[in-house]
């Protein structure tokens, strides 16, 4: 249990801070990210964020460049940037002068904690030493003497200096971990010094008891790092900024839009057709009448391709100002220091490595270092590390003692102090090991800087503009040469006859035609759809608090396969709560008890499911929020009462949400939440009400924290909360809660006999295998204080042993991190689309494998695996493991980046999910990265795709199913304009070869109205469909799947080829078939039709291009989509005013009503032929089209060998094997079981141990089974469980791996972990 002092009482430590003066901030160059600003009697205890965006890196401003060295902390080489995992070699290119250690070794202590790095140093003595340092005094006046910044002159505040504490000083506490260069001129004069101490420090870390000044080091001034001026250290350790990098300007985005291979194949095409156009319209005699008007085609191809790069610019340059909206809270920070002796605030920046900084609760810590002494201080380090447990910091000679090291052995105590992490309670100094780009925090930052790659969109569209300008090339080609052949036979013939500059234009002309077909062939409205549907989507997205930063990763989630989440913060909500209890013993309160019956052990004896009698048969349960229509008014007071007052936390003003929150240990705030929750009386007039007068504060030996308040004069009552296991051992009564006990006024309470001690000890161990934190709630009154025979000093120290008896136990609560709202159904929704969801993090195994079972991730046929087990294995046994891995727990940020890049070298497309510092590395190596807007930290945001804005879970469901909606919409559009565009290039390229004078079926402004206009339309139509929850019904599309679908392909020739033979048919035989006499006016009247029934073709078309599947209802949703219906209305009206009114510039006239229903007609016939092909079955369509190639075939795609076996163990006992045929003889060597043992290659040796008898284990365990073989449960309380042994942890964690119980005995990932795993 997690407790607070005496000393963290609010009432007696009441105080404000004065907040530092923001300075420079706001601005797009706002450099310095500071989350909030807390203090200990007005502070939030959720996560602070860092908020800045770097993009690239320029020099560092004048007043923070350090003296030009190799080892410039702002001119590091590039590789720091690429290796986020430390080097010590980076070490051997600096020149650390005086110092004995150099930067990265330093870094090295924390990432990972390493105490025996530390013992090497010379502990803290060599590391103070070697700093040029003092423990209680700071860097002397021989390092501040030559160098002193200007930030640490200003007037001093005079009220701070009539407070002594640690927390008094202005600007303290408020929250960030790493600062960004600041405008110079700014720089000098932002932070008051504050002289807070006597001489030699009041608080700063004296000389720990036991220990002479000699021995550490205290006083003793010799040695030349002692000399080292702060310059000196800014140049060997670097400085404590980031060097931030410029985001991209508007014409930035637009160049890197540009370069888009698709739009560089348009630009060329609008080149060619508008000089093209330009000759044929001042260049060429035109016939009388006709107007100049072939060029325009090649401006509209110039618009489009402007209309595309600046709907994508301007959309990723707004997603940019957004981000930095969100960021916008930036206010200076002053960290408080000691030097030469006295306490002050400097500028965050000006923080030297060898300064001692001071911590107090609600602290970011600014910069890695070595704790020195303190009171209590306790650090959440979930958003750095992932470790959702509170850190104790104890001094490096504590933890000798104490035998820790770093932490690893579960004690959670360490002296590590690490950069980004969040001090919960007390006060304390530490030494500055790292800062900037060195620090924890830094590094991470740096390695998530790189270029964004192309989506798998993206790559597949580029090789289909790569395929389209080489199919219309060899088109355009051969059309040129068939003319060509034709043009040189009409030459040599002399017919018909022409002057020399009339066959000059003949030449021309067949040029112009074979690079209109060229044009023709490439989809102009391509790029414009993907760009809509993107905008669309992320507009709407918005609206779903998603906020998308790269536009690129809303189409890749559509085909996410995996997400990698993290724990704290992302399913869970990252606050301690009550989730489950019993009131009495027999009242058991569980919350939201229907999403949560396993919580209640109420309703059948463990191991005796379906039993007919019930050992605790008054048990009963309710919901938590029928709590008080089930306890007596009475009984809600004491409760109410044991909670409030024998509590130090207090609520206060959360600075990000402005909401009211409690500040405290994690317990605590979760009780006081649990009762606030409850409607109870306020804590704090119940606390302010009550006349204490005695405190118990909370030690680590008894576990425990009480209170003793005066009822009245003869009337006391100690209230006491701690360990359940510990003090339910000291109680010998209960108070009664029953069924119908509302209506009783007083609390009655009942001897603890020995079924009802068994009743306690069976709900503790209960709760403690979900991995829940219980506290037992007691109290015990008495006639006087002290009580009788006890001999004391005085009534307010009365020893603890003394009445800490015979106590009446008011309840016990189960306490954990609960799951986030949706989060259950959000997993099952991922899995319904076929995404594997995988939970990474920093938290022990148990508590990790509690919150997968409850949230559906750990299934049957999974793994779970511990961090330092998973970094050890083969690169074979890696890809083996990956795909079944459902949880790592004790993860490192190296851990996930190692179990992201496996998964993309399986072919997965990745989402990871993370809010904290150490989730940075794998969000920027993902596929896209999500990340949480409120709880995340600036680290987790730079290097994300997409912002949570709720920080919901959920929110990627809702992400996955708009990434899939722009990907149907991009192949919708696929779909109907790649109809359009071979019906295009076939009429085209046949009627030119058949026209004496090479001119097409459509005229050029005809083609300009279908090629340009309408796709352009329909882009907007079909990018606009709005995303349902029917997208999830189907599984992700791999990375190597075709771009085309079998129904696309059904659909673009069917329809294709039907448009052609009706347009041809019409084009040749339009006369005969319309019964007129061949003249100009007839001429023009079927060419109107053709051209008429060719744009409804495409109208119906794209109506039928809504659905991608076999499924005929192609209106579905249609009434939602406002831009698709006005679309296709706008089109239809255009089309009529264009043949009404289009004369000689579309080259139509005025036609019938005949002629109007031929050509609706024959357009209508789109809807019910794309209903006949999609009944056609696909799968021979599918073997044809693989046939030909149209298709990859699946099969011949790189596989396992089918003669090796998935086990390597199974495969190193059948190697071995081959030895005995050398031995035995030639019966041995006939053995075709040999024969095949030669033909498998030893499988390299895995540093993972795996004994190779031991995979025979699943096989016997599988054949006992079958035998009806069952383990017999063991009696007692040790496993309550029973027969569940997944449920159990009496023996909590014995082995590295843990396969889920419900996996089949013959699953390959049986055979191949079962030897080295546990199943519990």
């Amino acid at each position: 249990m997690e407790g607070s002092t005496e000393g963290t009482e609010p009432d007696s430590h009441s105080f404000s801070l004065q907040p530092l003066t923001p300075q420079h901030t706001g601005g797009d160059t706002s450099t310095i990210a500071s989350p909030t600003q807390t203090h200990y009697d007005g502070a939030s205890v959720d996560g602070t964020t860092m908020r800045s965006r770097s993009m690239s890196r320029p020099k560092l401003d004048d007043d923070a460049q350090p003296t030009k060295s190799v080892d410039d902390g702002a001119d590091d080489p590039p590789e720091e940037e690429e290796r986020p995992i430390l080097d010590l070699a980076q070490d051997e290119h600096i020149d650390a002068g005086v110092f004995p250690f150099k930067p990265y070794k330093l870094a090295s202590l924390v990432d990972p904690k390493n105490m025996d790095l530390l013992k090497e140093m010379g502990g803290m003595a060599g590391l103070m030493k070697g700093l040029g340092t003092h423990r209680k005094r700071g860097l002397g006046k021989k390092a501040l003497a030559t160098t002193a910044p200007a930030s640490h002159h200003g007037l001093s505040d005079t009220r701070a200096d009539k407070d002594g504490r640690p927390g008094a000083g202005a600007g303290a506490g408020v929250g960030a971990s790493q600062r960004h260069d600041r405008d110079p001129e700014n720089a000098a004069g932002d932070v008051p010094k504050l002289v807070l101490t006597g001489p030699g420090g009041e608080d700063g870390g004296g000389v720990p008891l036991g220990e002479s000044a000699s021995e550490i080091g205290v006083d003793v001034e010799d040695g030349p790092t002692y000399d080292a001026n702060l310059d000196e250290r800014r140049r060997v350790y670097g400085v404590n900024v980031l060097p931030i990098r410029k985001t991209k300007s508007l014409l930035q985005l637009m160049w890197l839009a540009l370069k888009d291979k698709v739009l560089v194949l348009l630009s060329i095409a609008a080149i060619v057709s508008l000089a093209l156009g330009f000759f044929q319209d001042f260049g060429t005699p035109r016939p009388a009448g006709e107007p100049p008007v072939d060029w325009v085609e090649g401006v509209a191809i110039i618009v489009a391709i402007a209309i595309v790069v600046m709907v994508g610019s301007l959309n990723d340059w707004q997603k940019e100002r957004q981000f930095q909206t969100l960021n916008e809270k930036k206010e200076e920070r002053g960290v408080k220091v000691i030097r030469d002796g006295v306490e002050m605030v400097v500028d965050i920046k000006e923080v030297v490595v060898g300064d001692v900084a001071l911590v107090e609760p609600g602290e970011i810590i600014p910069c890695d270092g070595i704790f020195i002494t303190g009171h209590n201080v306790k650090c959440d380090e979930s958003g750095a590390t992932g470790e959702s447990d509170a850190i104790k910091k104890m001094s490096y000679e504590d933890c000798l003692k104490e035998g820790t090291e770093g932490g690893e052995h579960g004690k959670h105590t360490d002296c590590f102090m690490i950069s980004g992490s969040k001090v919960l309670e007390g006060y304390g100094s530490y030494v500055v090991i790292a800062v900037g780009t060195r620090s924890f925090n830094g590094r991470i930052m740096m390695a998530l800087r790189g270029d964004t790659e192309n989506t798998p969109l993206q790559l597949k569209l580029n090789n289909l503009a790569e395929l389209i300008a080489k199919l219309g090339s060899a088109a355009g080609l051969i059309l040129f040469v068939a003319l060509m052949i034709r043009f040189f036979v009409q030459l040599g013939s002399h017919n018909p006859q022409r002057t020399p500059s009339q066959w000059g234009i003949a030449f021309v002309q067949i040029l112009i035609i074979a690079v209109t077909l060229i044009v023709v062939a490439v989809p102009e409205g391509l790029p414009l759809a993907v760009t809509l549907a993107l905008a669309f989507a992320t507009k709407r997205m918005t609206k779903e608090n998603l906020l998308v930063r790269v536009l690129g990763s809303c189409e890749t989630m559509a085909n996410a396969s995996v997400i990698c989440t993290d724990k704290t913060g992302t399913l869970t909500q990252n606050v301690m709560t009550v989730v489950a209890g019993s009131v009495g013993i027999h009242c058991k309160f569980v919350h939201r008890l229907e999403e949560n019956k396993a919580r209640t052990n109420a309703d059948e004896e463990p191991g005796v499911k379906g039993a007919l009698s019930q050992k605790h048969a008054q048990d009963f349960s309710i919901d938590q929020e029928h709590i008080n229509s089930t306890l007596s008014p009475a009984i809600q007071d004491l409760l109410n009462k044991a909670i409030a007052v024998n509590s130090t936390a207090f609520e206060d003003d959360d600075p990000e949400s402005g909401k009211k929150v409690f500040v405290g240990s994690k317990t605590e705030t979760a009780l006081l939440q649990f009762a606030k929750e409850n409607g109870w009386a306020d804590y704090k007039q119940t606390r302010d009400s009550a006349d204490i007068v005695q405190m118990i504060p909370f030690s680590s030996e008894r576990k425990a924290m009480g209170v003793v308040v005066r009822l009245s004069k003869r009337h006391y009552r100690v209230y006491l909360k701690g360990a359940s296991e510990i003090l339910t051992k000291k109680c010998s009564s209960h108070i009664v809660v029953e069924r119908g006990s509302k209506e009783t006024e007083v609390v009655d309470t009942r001897e603890i006999d020995e079924l009802a001690r068994d009743n306690i000890q069976r709900t503790i161990i209960f709760y403690a295998n979900q991995t829940l934190r219980t506290i037992a709630i007691c109290y015990r009154d008495f006639e006087s204080w002290p009580p009788p025979g006890v001999q004391a000093e005085s009534e307010d120290e009365v020893p603890y042993e003394e009445f800490c008896h015979d106590l009446t136990l008011i309840g016990i609560t189960g306490i954990e991190d609960p799951l986030r709202p949706g989060v259950r159904e959000a997993v099952a929704d991922c899995h319904k689309a076929g995404v594997t969801v995988k939970m990474c993090t920093g938290d022990n195994v148990l508590t990790a494998r509690s919150i997968a079972l409850q949230c559906g991730i750990y299934t049957a046929g999974g793994i779970i695996m511990e961090g330092p087990i998973f970094r050890q294995l083969e690169k074979q046994d890696l890809q083996d493991v990956v795909p079944r891995l459902q949880v790592l727990a004790r993860s490192s940020p190296e851990d996930k980046q190692l179990l992201v890049e496996t998964l993309r070298e399986l072919g997965e497309i990745v989402g990871v999910t993370g809010d904290g510092t150490n989730d940075g590395p794998a969000l920027k190596k993902a596929d896209v990265g999500f990340s949480m807007g409120i709880a995340g930290t600036e680290v987790a945001k730079e290097a994300s795709d997409i912002i949570l804005m709720d920080d919901n879970f959920a929110s990627i469901v809702k992400a996955i199913m708009w990434g899939r909606c722009v990907n149907d919409a991009v192949r919708k559009f696929l779909q109907f304009q790649i109809s359009t565009n071979v019906t295009a290039v076939i009429i085209t390229f046949v009627s030119a070869v058949a026209s004496v004078q090479e001119e097409s079926v459509l005229s050029a402004v005809q083609l300009l109205w279908i090629n340009i206009i309408m796709d352009t339309f329909a882009a907007l139509a079909l990018a606009t469909d709005p995303a349902t929850p029917a997208l999830l019904d189907r599984k992700p599309d791999k990375k190597t799947s075709p771009l085309f679908t079998v129904d696309m392909y059904k659909q673009i020739i069917g329809q294709s080829t039907y448009q052609t033979i009706i347009t041809l048919i019409f084009h040749f035989l339009g006369l005969r078939i319309l019964g007129l006499s061949s003249s100009d006016k007839n001429d023009t009247i079927v060419q109107t039709l053709v051209f008429n029934l060719f744009v409804f073709a495409q109208i119906f078309n794209s109506i039928n291009s809504r659905r991608l599947d076999n499924h005929l209802n192609i209106f579905a949703g249609i009434t939602k989509n406002y831009y698709f219906m006005g679309i296709t209305l706008i089109e239809v009206a255009v089309q009529v005013l264009i043949v009404f009114v289009g004369g000689a510039a579309f080259q139509v006239t005025r036609i019938g009503g005949r002629e109007w229903g031929i050509g609706l007609a024959l357009g209508f016939v789109s809807i019910p032929l794309g209903a006949l092909i999609r009944l056609i079955p696909n799968a021979p369509v599918e073997r044809f089209f693989i046939k030909i190639r149209l298709l990859p075939n699946p099969d011949v795609l790189p596989t396992t060998r089918p003669d090796t076996e998935w086990n390597t163990a199974i495969q190193l006992v059948r190697d071995n094997l081959s030895t005995f045929s050398h031995v035995r003889g030639g019966r041995m060597r006939a053995s075709s079981y040999v024969g095949k043992s030669r033909s498998v290659h030893l499988a390299p040796e895995s540093r993972v141990a795996l004994p190779s008898i031991m995979t025979m284990v699943p096989t016997l365990i599988a054949s006992s089974i079958g035998a009806r073989w069952a383990p017999q449960s063991p009696s007692g309380l040790s496993h309550p469980a029973s027969f569940d042994p997944s449920k159990s942890s009496a023996a909590l964690w014995e082995g590295k791996i843990q396969i889920h119980p419900d996996t089949k005995p013959d699953d390959p990932v049986m055979q191949r972990w079962g030897a080295v795993a546990r199943t519990n």
